[in-house]
């Protein structure tokens, strides 16, 4: 079997992570249009993330926060975001990698995506050919994302139809 080492996978998954970095700017630059709102479900573990240890606490593996009516300093930068939300009536700020998310969706325009959250060491052996098995997927995350979002309505775009096939 011929090894990618062009890992169009990778690639793929960046440019589609480039559409999350892109739609966060123009929400901190002119705030969300009409019923726009985003569902962003990140690796709470993954490096880089950087979230009260009590919510941490609570959201130790995932977590999904939603950017609608009721977010603060949006701060999107190449690598990463950081927004203030409300917590049990607290503002609390979040940073987060875009590799550590692993759902994004608008579903005021029954828009979603779905990735595989990535680490350091995936980042630095992006030119490595990698075991499927041994990526860790969350399909359910993004299903239950876009179901609860809009009722069934709209397509996630899963990642995994790009990733190579170990047969």
């Amino acid at each position: 079997m011929a090894r990618d080492v062009l890992r169009y996978d990778r690639m793929i998954e960046d440019a589609l992570r480039s559409v999350v970095r892109d739609s966060l700017k123009k929400a901190a630059e002119t705030g969300l249009p009409g019923n726009h709102h985003f569902y962003i479900t990140f690796a709470t573990g993954h490096d880089g993330v950087s979230m009260p240890k009590q919510l941490r606490a609570q959201h130790s593996e995932e977590m999904t926060i939603v950017l609608q009516h009721q977010y603060w300093d949006l701060e999107v930068g190449e690598d990463s975001f950081a927004v203030s939300l409300s917590f049990n009536r607290a503002q609390q700020r979040l940073h987060i990698p875009y590799a550590a998310i692993t759902t994004f969706a608008d579903p005021s325009v029954q828009f979603g995506l779905q990735f595989q959250a990535r680490d350091a060491e995936d980042e630095d052996a992006a030119g490595i050919e990698s075991d499927p098995a041994d990526e860790s997927a969350t399909p359910e995350s993004g299903e239950q994302v876009q179901a609860e979002a809009q009722d069934g309505a709209g397509e996630v775009i899963a990642l995994d139809s790009f990733r190579k096939n170990s047969s």
